[in-house]
């Protein structure tokens, strides 16, 4: 890998033992760097990242989906940024209002699909989701309904504060903090490449719809009060949706008097080539959720979008939703939430994506000839690889042979190799790839490479292995913090 001029700061080995002393890092196994070094990243530029002793990585997932114009505009964003810090540094949006946050509250409105017209702001995704199901709780009540339950798909993700983990659908980080908050359905998501061979898509979008209209009379309708889905669900490997799903599923939310919320803190912005996933999908929901792609990450701050029709009943005398976020539409938030939908729009990102998005998987696409990959499943740029151990059965490996493999193995190899993805198996082992939206073609033939490279050497490591790989040390957790 090349190296760079490195800024003035502390050492590599200062940095690193500080950290080791002070810093608890999220979704990490800190007794792993007892063994190996802690990657300490100190610069960006456009999709690439420096570390401290200057090696140079291509950021394959923008930052957790979420850096979309890269990593070259912050002195534009910072001038922003210095503006609003001299003009108003922060206030309140309780009871007050300042020009960023009604200035980005319009601008959102303007992207989203149709009927999103009021936007409550929030710190980040988990909020947003925290947001939507009070906000669909509190609308029930006010229509004289006690609904207070939630449904929400099978391995899906959808953020780590109490009511969102609740939501969630991943077992592994949701027990350790059991009991959660009542009541959550799961419903089955959208994976088609374990369906049954000759299953027709309209045959699948009925299986789903029927399994989910089970879940809504089982748990009684009149107790629902919000579906919350992603337009392409993240967890379990980019999971896209068969034709007429989104439509099935407004209809059934329509009948049985529940609220529709599209998950699209990860989709939105621009992820999925449209600036948002609802419009790619006709969901038509009556919430929305954001965050990452709305700041492109330069700062904390996410927003649910609300549809004229919950909206109504809060616009009436004496109602008031009975929730608040102290830095919800921080000013300083706001202003760069603002620049950077600006150069969004200015660099054409969001039409980038969509005119590059075939290209992108036509790119992918040989790595399906590597033994071990048996699925590649995305759109725009949002794709998952999935791993198996033959590929004329799909039979997949088991928990501790998953793990071994992408934590014990891919993670480190890749990121040695110099990519920084995400080795997941919060369901099938997948391989995620999510670049920032200002990738090009020297980009995705750079992700390829590393990738081809590397997953070919874990097909020989998988197929040259025997009994004594049980024996192998392999690491708790369900996420590489490095993959």
């Amino acid at each position: 890998m090349s190296t760079t001029p490195m800024p003035s700061h502390a050492g590599a080995a200062e940095l690193r033992k500080s950290a080791q002393d002070h810093l608890w890092l999220h979704f990490t196994q800190m007794a792993d760097f007892n063994e190996r070094p802690l990657p300490v990243i100190v610069s960006g530029d456009g999709c690439h990242l420096t570390d401290v002793e200057g090696r140079r990585y291509l950021d394959g997932l923008a930052g957790l989906f979420a850096v979309q114009i890269g990593y070259s505009h912050g002195a534009e964003i910072g001038e922003a940024a210095a503006a609003q810090m001299r003009e108003l540094p922060f206030y309140t949006n309780w009871n007050y209002a300042h020009p960023r946050a009604i200035e980005l509250a319009e601008k959102v409105a303007s992207l989203a699909p149709e009927n999103l017209n009021r936007v409550f702001f929030t710190s980040g995704g988990a909020e947003s989701v925290e947001s939507a199901w009070k906000i669909a709780r509190q609308y029930h009540a006010l229509r004289g309904e006690r609904r207070w339950k939630a449904i929400g798909r099978d391995v899906a993700y959808h953020g780590t504060t109490m009511g969102a983990l609740s939501i969630t659908g991943v077992e592994s980080i949701r027990s350790p903090f059991e009991p959660l908050v009542p009541q959550v359905g799961h419903v089955r998501n959208t994976d088609r490449f374990h369906r049954p061979e000759g299953e027709t898509e309209e045959q699948f979008t009925a299986l789903l719809l029927e399994d989910m209209e089970h879940r809504i009379l089982s748990e009684g309708p009149e107790t629902i009060a919000m579906v919350i889905l992603e337009p392409v669900q993240n967890s379990g490997g980019a999971f896209t949706p068969p034709k007429g799903y989104f439509q099935g599923v407004r209809a059934l939310c329509d009948e049985y008097g529940i609220l529709l919320c599209a998950d699209e803190v990860i989709c939105g912005f621009g992820r999925l080539g449209n600036w948002f996933g609802s419009e790619k999908y006709d969901i038509q929901p009556d919430l929305l959720t954001s965050a990452k792609g709305l700041s492109s990450a330069y700062a904390s701050i996410g927003a649910l979008l609300i549809s004229d029709k919950v909206a109504e009943p809060f616009m009436e005398a004496d109602v008031m939703f009975k929730h608040g976020i102290t830095f919800g539409g921080h000013p300083v938030q706001a202003a760069i939430a603002l620049k950077n939908i600006e150069i969004m729009e200015r660099l054409d990102v969001v039409g980038h994506v969509h005119r590059e998005q075939d290209q992108f998987r036509k790119t992918l696409e040989p790595l399906l000839d590597i033994p071990i990959v048996g699925d590649l499943r995305g759109t725009g740029f949002f794709y998952a690889l999935e791993l198996v151990k033959d590929k004329d059965t799909k039979q997949g490996f088991s928990g501790e042979e998953g793990k071994d493999l992408l934590q014990n193995f891919l993670s480190d190899r890749l990121f040695d190799a110099g990519l920084i993805c995400r080795a997941d198996d919060r369901g099938e082992p997948v391989i995620q790839v999510s670049p920032p939206l200002v990738a090009d073609q020297a980009i995705f033939d750079e992700m390829t490479g590393i990738l081809g490279e590397v997953l070919t050497e874990a097909t020989e490591r998988v197929h040259s292995s025997t009994s004594s790989t049980a024996g192998h040390d392999v690491r708790a957790g369900t996420v590489s913090a490095l993959g």
